[in-house]
């Protein structure tokens, strides 16, 4: 595998999730099935500490990749919804972007602010970045891009997430090169699986569980399921 050259930010964010037991090694059963050597937690941030700091890990990776061709940040019901917020105030603080936000219900309300679009009420001219957890086989983007289709047109000019696990999606392409190839949006990660791998290599996470027996596992789990 080759060797994935590091940002400060990204090397800082991997150290992040540790720290916060938000990356976890062992044996977990995923959504798709699939039984996973480690698995993220993006629910573990829930005190105004780790929230800020993980927002200001997105808009770092959107400085970085993107720049400021957006006006909207949405985020996905229900984990996205914390992100695009915390996102959108790190923007201003750090990089004085000041963008807008939006988010979906899950239900559509039929009084006061009906539908299911909460903040800026989505338009063709909009241009919007996606913000969510962890993409694998990318269904849960492929909603959001439909939801977004169907109020109003905007275009989505990036989808932005913690870590891509590189895994196949429907076939032996990875979910990301998948959307990008089908809706022509690039996916953006924070970080992506092989981060973690040359990260771990270091020796820097025995104490959270990851030795050399753990990397084996990673990297066999990748050679069934990943795709470069």
């Amino acid at each position: 595998m080759a060797i994935m050259q590091m940002k400060d930010y990204q090397k800082n964010f991997i150290e992040f999730l540790l720290s916060m037991q938000a990356l976890k090694f062992g044996n977990f059963t995923l959504k798709s099935g699939r039984k996973s050597p480690y698995f993220l937690n993006m629910g573990a941030f829930f005190t105004g500490k780790a929230i800020t700091r993980i927002g200001s890990f997105y808009a770092d990776a959107i400085a970085d990749a993107i720049k400021d061709d957006f006006n909207v940040i949405f985020g996905p019901a229900y984990k996205g919804i914390p992100l695009a917020i915390s996102t959108l105030q790190s923007l201003y603080t750090s990089y004085g972007i000041d963008a807008q936000y939006a988010f979906n219900r899950k239900e559509a309300k039929d009084h006061g602010e009906a539908g299911i679009i909460v903040g800026k009420a989505l338009e063709p001219s909009d241009r919007i970045i996606i913000v969510d957890d962890v993409i694998t086989a990318g269904t849960a983007i492929r909603e959001t891009l439909d939801i977004i289709k169907n109020q109003g047109g905007a275009s989505v000019r990036a989808i932005v997430v913690s870590v891509d696990r590189m895994e196949k999606g429907s076939g032996n392409k990875s979910a990301a090169r998948e959307i990008t190839e089908a809706h022509g949006i690039a996916v953006c990660p924070i970080i992506t699986i092989l981060h973690i791998l040359e990260y771990v290599k270091t020796g820097k996470a025995v104490q959270y569980g990851v030795d050399s027996a753990m990397i084996a596992k990673i990297e066999a789990y990748l050679a069934e399921y990943g795709s470069m």
